[in-house]
């Protein structure tokens, strides 16, 4: 299944198996055997489908792995669910809610100032051998690049790179900060390779998929074209946004930082999800700011 991945190699052009290459690059980095650490694979589980491929190729690799889920406090309650019914996962909860570290950063998450990933999403595997779900075809940038990887062995540090240099994500990362290294197996799969690979094992994925929702994440995601939307549905999350940005304001005034003519956390709220008139151009509200 899963075939016809071109890889150049001299100017040949090979068809091979997807998912037999994914469980190879799994087993060839495996950590402990390779001494990398001493610790298994850290497998970031987030209950997406991306997340639900990995899952199925590292118990089908044979290699020992974490499988660890980052709870981030905004996730809907759906997938909390779904991922409360993974067998083996692993459940890691941060130190501050997003609730309480909207008012410690003292602006709300924005897609300039998206702490939220890095604090809540992220935080997890430091000093450990992580694997993501990461792939080339999430990016709205690259939906028009072919689905072409070209892997040259080219050592650094011990590590084998993608010699795609235009891909700011490769099929294996190195994060001299936290002291890690990722690996992506899927990282050149398609959206329709992933649901067939889903389809052929008997996964259905997250429920919120049924319901046709095609991102599952965070409730608020600046990032989400469907802000709004999904606040609206939630109002328990709403309610807690706003509050938060009531807290947020009162720690802002305390510190004695302008709060841009925001007067309640229902203004903040407002200028998060909405649109605003500036130069007779509408800009997202949290551009604005900046």
């Amino acid at each position: 299944m899963l075939k016809e991945l071109r890889i150049v190699s001299d100017g040949n052009i090979k068809l091979i198996d997807k998912e037999k290459i994914a469980l190879e690059r799994i087993r060839m980095f495996e950590p402990v055997s390779n001494g990398f650490m001493d610790k298994p694979y850290y497998v970031c589980y987030s209950g997406g489908k991306d997340s639900d491929v990995l899952r199925i190729l590292f118990e089908l690799s044979g290699v020992p792995f974490d499988l660890v889920y980052n709870h981030t406090t905004v996730d809907a309650p759906e997938t909390v669910r779904y991922i409360r019914r993974i067998q083996n996962i692993k459940i890691e909860y941060p130190e501050l809610t997003m609730w309480e570290l909207i008012v410690k950063k003292g602006i709300p998450p924005t897609r300039l100032t998206r702490y939220c990933c890095s604090e809540l999403k992220e935080r997890g595997g430091r000093g450990r051998f992580i694997s993501t779900g990461v792939r080339w075809a999430e990016s709205v940038k690259r939906k028009n690049r072919h689905s072409l990887e070209i892997i040259k062995r080219n050592y650094k540090d011990g590590i084998i790179l993608s010699a795609d240099n235009e891909e700011s994500r490769k099929m294996l990362e190195n994060c001299q900060m936290k002291g890690t290294k990722a690996l992506n197996p899927i990282i050149d799969w398609s959206d329709s390779e992933v649901w067939e690979f889903l389809n052929f094992y008997g996964c259905k994925s997250n429920p919120l998929y049924q319901c046709g929702r095609k991102r599952v994440g965070c409730i608020g995601c600046p990032m989400s074209t469907r802000q709004a939307d999904e606040l609206n549905k939630y109002t328990k999350y709403k309610e807690n946004y706003i509050r938060a940005f009531d807290r947020m304001l009162v720690k802002r005034k305390e510190k004695g930082l302008s709060c841009n003519s925001w007067e309640t956390g229902s203004d903040v709220y407002d200028w998060w999800i909405q649109k605003v008139k500036k130069d007779n151009r509408l800009l997202d509200g949290q551009i604005s700011l900046f």
